[in-house]
């Protein structure tokens, strides 16, 4: 069975892309459920699947992580991971459904946890907003903040993977866009503007059919206003994020013995020990299994990879794998948009 992939909110829960996409699991927020409850149902989670990777983003109020720390602590269990995330709301829930893309590969619970600061790096999340006077997720300058205030004024905004602010109109600065072929999601709120389809999809030369869905409940209150456009531009393709994440090196948590790609192990949090030994009786949180005892062998070596198609059923093996050649491993500080050249299918720079 794959990885379940855990969420926080049903906004991030985003339709899948296909039907070899598995779904989340949408975890009740504190406040509707009781501790015991959360408790019974982590343990079906883990019953059924093996391992969890709970995204939460940072902007969630704290009793939510509260409440899944407490479950993590009070189930003595090594198999939860909680991935936390600074993009903004939209920007999180396309980096659920690229997770959840990945769950249907053959990457194990510790590569697929790590996996989620990588990808982050891909996803050019920003808005359209109508002010930027309570925007304080993004640095606004003080002149940005007094133009916010002035009537009929637009200003684009890009949280990540860099901050930038502009405002809309006549000779207006671009967004730096991504040097790769991307898709565009939007999500509407009270704000009427065409400028993500008129000026940002031609400036980043976006393919496909820009796909819209509903404006995630969070997103008023992370941009500050209601009168916001949410956009997010995306590497759609399962070839690419498989090659993307298994080009990376991988190595071995020398506190929990899970694989990791990156400097910090997406299960425990322990960062990388380099040139260490795994400990191969440490744990995290209690005496349960679930870490790797392979001493950091690695899962799939260099060309020997396989993406489930697309179609398939997530839980089922495919008779026909595609293959694909990674190139030669490197480390997560070494893998930046400007130097990965692992696109079967799409040119990336």
């Amino acid at each position: 069975m794959p990885t379940a992939i855990a969420v926080t909110s049903a906004d991030l829960a985003l339709p899948p892309t296909d039907p070899g996409t598995p779904h989340a699991t949408v975890l009740p927020a504190p406040e509707t459920q009781s501790l015991d409850a959360s408790i019974a149902d982590m343990q079906q989670l883990l019953a059924r699947y093996g391992h969890v990777v709970v995204v939460c983003p940072t902007s969630a109020p704290p009793a939510v992580e509260q409440r899944l720390r407490a479950v993590r602590a009070l189930l003595e269990s090594d198999r939860i991971a909680l991935v936390r995330t600074d993009l903004p709301p939209l920007g999180a829930a396309v980096l659920v459904r690229q997770l959840r893309q990945l769950a249907a590969c053959d990457f194990s619970p510790g590569v697929l946890a790590s996996a989620a600061r990588l990808l982050a790096h891909y996803i050019y999340a920003g808005a359209v907003l109508g002010s930027v006077s309570r925007l304080d997720r993004v640095p606004v300058s003080l002149g940005s903040h007094l133009k916010g205030w002035l009537p009929g004024a637009h200003f684009a905004v890009l949280a990540g993977p860099t901050a930038q602010i502009v405002r809309v109109g006549n000779g207006e600065e671009p967004l730096p866009g991504p040097e790769f072929t991307t898709e565009l999601l939007l999500a509407r709120g009270q704000l009427q503007t065409d400028w993500p389809t008129t000026t940002l999809v031609p400036r980043w030369r976006i393919q496909g059919p820009v796909q819209e869905t509903p404006l995630p409940e969070a997103s008023p209150g992370w941009w500050g206003t209601g009168k916001v456009v949410e956009f997010a531009a995306y590497l759609p393709d399962l070839p690419v994020l498989y090659q993307l994440v298994s080009s990376v090196r991988r190595e071995t948590c020398h506190w929990c013995a899970m694989e990791l790609i990156g400097d910090r192990c997406g299960f425990c949090g322990a960062p990388l020990r380099v040139g260490a030994v795994p400990e191969q009786g440490g744990r995290a949180l209690g005496t349960s299994g679930g870490g790797r005892h392979d001493g950091g062998t690695r899962a799939l070596g260099a060309g020997a990879g396989a993406a489930r198609q697309a179609g398939s059923h997530p839980g089922q093996a495919d008779s026909h794998p595609v293959q694909y050649q990674a190139p030669h491993s490197t480390s997560y500080n070494e893998l930046t948009p400007a130097n990965v050249q692992v696109n079967p299918t799409r040119a990336l720079p």
